[in-house]
């Protein structure tokens, strides 16, 4: 497996039925949890809003400043299946932010292209417009197709996350230490940061799941634990 197209269609032809990405958010009570299927109908949305309707060219830079959330690891997915390099830093192409993100990012819209999501649930809309220029995410994504195929596709020397190549990512993701082979993983880390990147690619790679959660206390998190019955907790390295 040396591209996100491959990894995903591999978890498609397994079980396609079972938990991909489960998110609990203590702040809200949100408890949100994505199939394999479902997962990847939303991967191909937001892919479709990327490259169809938005003309984000592959090999762009797209910079993603979204916190812990499960639109997180769809954003991350879609990048990849554009065949898109996700950044953190730099000059991008193309932003995808939250609301934390929206009056920063709304500067650049008139330049590239700026998606900000409310991150409600279901990836509800805002409930006030957003800044002239920038897409709203909630509005935009819903009319997409549950399908995409990229054109050209992603390579393995596509560049996938910080020049590290789509190949390189996955055969790291695939030789990865923090759970075993079909694992159930807890993470409070951001999937969509360069520390928690690999809470996301490794059950990608190695037929797991991700159970994401946010503003828990460490009591509520054993509790999650025991309830989605998980099997390893990641804990990134310092400095990773």
């Amino acid at each position: 497996m040396t591209t996100f197209q491959q990894v995903l269609s591999r978890l498609l032809a397994g079980d396609p039925g079972r938990p991909l990405v489960t998110f609990y958010d203590d702040a809200t009570g949100e408890r949100t949890e994505l199939s394999v299927t479902t997962y990847a109908n939303w991967v191909a949305k937001v892919s479709s809003l990327l490259a169809d309707e938005l003309d984000i060219e592959h090999g762009s830079r797209l910079l993603v400043d979204l916190p812990p959330h499960w639109l997180g690891t769809v954003v991350l997915g879609a990048a990849w299946s554009c065949g898109l390099e996700v950044v953190w830093d730099g000059e991008p192409d193309a932003v995808v932010t939250g609301p934390e993100g929206l009056a920063r990012w709304a500067g650049i819209a008139q330049r590239v292209p700026v998606v900000a999501s409310a991150l409600l649930p279901l990836a509800g809309r805002y409930a006030d417009p957003v800044p002239e220029g920038v897409h709203d995410l909630g509005v935009e994504v819903w009319s997409q197709p549950d399908s995409f195929i990229a054109w050209p596709g992603p390579s393995d020397d596509d560049p996938a996350v910080g020049g590290t190549t789509q190949s390189e990512l996955w055969s790291a993701a695939a030789a990865g230490s923090y759970l075993a082979d079909g694992g159930r993983l807890l993470s409070e880390a951001n999937p969509a940061s360069p520390s928690g990147l690999a809470s996301l690619t490794e059950p990608l790679a190695r037929g797991g799941s991700l159970v994401l959660v946010a503003h828990a206390s460490a009591e509520r998190c054993a509790r999650i634990a025991g309830d989605e019955r998980v099997t390893a907790r990641f804990a990134p390295v310092a400095g990773d």
